[in-house]
């Protein structure tokens, strides 16, 4: 069984009623591989995600959210919030990493997050794990009245190994509203007294970390890169890095002489261990995906204080370039925003893929809904252009914004109905909010007989706003089949 198959597995057997999530690799499919089994739902954003999970936890329903890594900066504020909040069923949010950047725009490290929300998360290694931490983080998630953080990857979900399933479990907790019998600072000293005490207790006594004692070279790491420390080594592998097991850890260390730290993608687990251990800080182990390769050669290393860290940052031509498709309908005015010399802030959709040469046609592109945002800042008069899927998630935000504070700029809406970049996904048709918003809105067809260049430049030229829905079909998905 792969991971993806336990992880489905895990949330029947946890009697999850509600997933909810916002696509992207390395989450998508375990999304879709849901099935009709439990109810399921992708989101505009994963703010809204997050705040329909804790809705369900609240009236007596586990429920679980799924995103990538990203995703994590926007629920964020939800999160934190949650855990002095406290809520009712079991809530597990499942965190998809993608180390070694693969389809993404960063590599960040989701555990971080358990730091700054101050919830548990666990990291697991192999199926089996993977099955096992979601079962135990609803229950924790109950337990300590926050949500559980679960951190997993595109090797981890593709991953086999055998599963043992245990029998379904029902929720144990209900929604106390008497916590608003506490002011906010109430609140604080509560968590403090009760739920993250239980985090650390759980965390110190947790099956999830495994200990094998082989000499007195030791490594300790979490995640998949478990799966691929040697046999022949000591090793502990922690399945729960928030908190972390101080005194598991301390135990093994003292045990040996030298520990090497193995974790993708951050020094998460090596920061708060300081000086006593060897991994990325010192050289020993690169940043990013860790690989067989990698950990053989820093136990060849592992007399060493530090090792030199060679890096040669990958360019484009090193890898491959990844352009716009060749029958892609916006191709016509891409071009015609190229000829113009005016800045352009591009999106995470398909646009990002002009970004760099041939078209080299945006100036920048930060995050996903962030290009309206971004060529409001522009010192001069500029170009936003986003997906519809980015303008739904978060880009009218910055519409909003633009049109109340009377931003001068353009916004070029890619109205093709389907996330592209993420399977086919349906999207919001957001036409009647932004007619009624906007005066200057105009709906064109890119591929139609028009001159393009010639429409935008007086765009330019007029003071204010202007929206132009640019509506085109993504041969790869027909909207009318697109996924659910």
């Amino acid at each position: 069984m792969k991971g993806m198959d336990a992880a489905v597995s895990a949330f029947v057997d946890s009697d999850v009623r509600r997933v909810t999530g916002v696509p992207g690799f390395p989450i998508t499919d375990l999304m879709e591989a849901l099935g009709d089994e439990i109810r399921h739902e992708w989101c505009v954003n994963e703010k809204v995600a997050l705040e329909i999970a804790l809705g369900s936890s609240v009236t007596g329903e586990r429920s679980a959210v799924i995103t990538k890594h990203v995703g994590m900066n926007v629920l964020a504020d939800p999160l934190i919030t949650s855990t002095t909040h406290t809520i009712g069923a079991g809530v597990v949010i499942i965190a998809g990493d993608d180390a070694g950047v693969e389809k993404s725009q960063n590599e960040q490290d989701s555990r971080f997050y358990g730091l700054i929300a101050e919830v548990p998360v666990l990291d697991p290694s192999t199926p089996q794990a993977l099955y096992k931490s979601i079962r135990e983080g609803f229950e924790l998630s109950e337990s300590v009245r926050t949500p559980v953080i679960i951190r997993i990857t595109d090797r981890l979900l593709k991953s086999e190994g055998n599963i043992i399933r245990s029998r379904i479990s029902k929720p144990s907790a209900s929604f106390d509203k008497k916590i608003w019998h506490l002011t906010m600072l109430g609140k604080h000293q509560r968590f403090h007294s009760e739920s993250f005490p239980g985090m650390r207790e759980y965390s110190e006594g947790s099956e999830l970390n495994t200990y094998e004692k082989r000499g007195g070279i030791g490594i300790i790491s979490s995640g998949f890169p478990s799966s691929l420390v040697p046999e022949n080594i000591s090793h502990l592998s922690l399945g729960i890095v928030n908190p972390m097991p101080l005194d598991v850890i301390n135990r093994f260390m003292d045990a040996h002489t030298r520990v090497l730290i193995v974790e993708e993608t951050e020094p998460f687990i090596e920061n708060q261990l300081g000086k006593r251990v060897l991994g990325k800080l010192t050289g020993h182990m690169p940043y990013g995906i860790a690989e067989i390769g990698d950990i053989q050669k820093a136990i060849r290393d592992i007399d060493k204080d530090a090792v030199e860290l060679d890096i040669e940052p990958q360019t484009i031509a090193q890898r491959g370039a990844r352009p716009l498709c060749d029958d892609c309908p916006y191709l016509p005015l891409y071009e015609a925003v190229k000829e113009l010399d005016v800045p352009v802030a591009g999106d995470l959709g398909c646009s990002i893929l002009t970004s760099s040469p041939p078209m080299s046609l945006l100036d920048a592109a930060f995050s996903l809904g962030s290009s309206i945002g971004t060529a409001s800042g522009f010192s001069r008069k500029g170009i936003a252009i986003i997906g519809d899927f980015g303008f739904a998630h978060s880009g009218i935000c910055g519409l909003i914004n633009a049109v109340h504070n009377k931003h001068e700029l353009v916004v070029i809406v890619l109205q093709n109905e389907v996330s592209a970049m993420t399977g086919g996904q349906d999207v919001p048709d957001l036409t009647g909010i932004v007619e009624s918003y906007v005066r200057d809105t105009e709906i064109i067809h890119p591929q139609a007989d028009m001159d393009l260049k010639s429409m935008l430049e007086k765009k330019l030229e007029k003071k204010g706003l202007s929206v132009i829905l640019a509506r085109a079909r993504c041969p790869r998905f027909d909207p009318g089949d697109a996924k659910p």
